[in-house]
């Protein structure tokens, strides 16, 4: 399975950008999709959420300004970033949780990142 991720970039403070992660391989299903984000100099922290069980989360800083959406169909997860702010500005990776394999017989849960886009919120 891999990951490509895309829809990073420049953004003034205020602004808005909307990043994508498509999943290809053969998949059977999605146990979890997240994204993640890493700051310069700074650990790597969650973001936003599916999990395998429950709701969808969020990290406080991003609750009301970030909203995660998923389509099955196009085994695609979606981060929309409104109100951006200077302290966003960081690498963001997704991350899946998939039911792989050759035969669904014989699938098995690999967890697969992405290789990360930045966004930088700049004036």
């Amino acid at each position: 399975v891999q990951l490509q991720a895309s829809g990073g970039g420049l953004v003034q403070p205020g602004g808005s950008l909307r990043l994508s992660c498509s999943a290809s391989g053969n998949i059977f299903s999605f146990n979890a999709m997240s994204w993640y984000r890493q700051p310069p100099g700074k650990e790597r922290e969650l973001v936003a959420a599916f999990p395998s069980v429950g709701n969808i989360r969020y990290a406080e800083s991003v609750k009301g300004r970030f909203t995660i959406t998923r389509d099955d169909a196009k085994n695609t997860v979606y981060l929309q970033m409104d109100s951006l702010k200077p302290e966003d500005t960081a690498v963001y990776f997704c991350n899946v949780d998939v039911l792989v394999g050759p035969t669904y017989q014989d699938s098995y849960y690999q967890t697969v990142w992405g290789q990360g886009t930045l966004v930088t919120v700049s004036s």
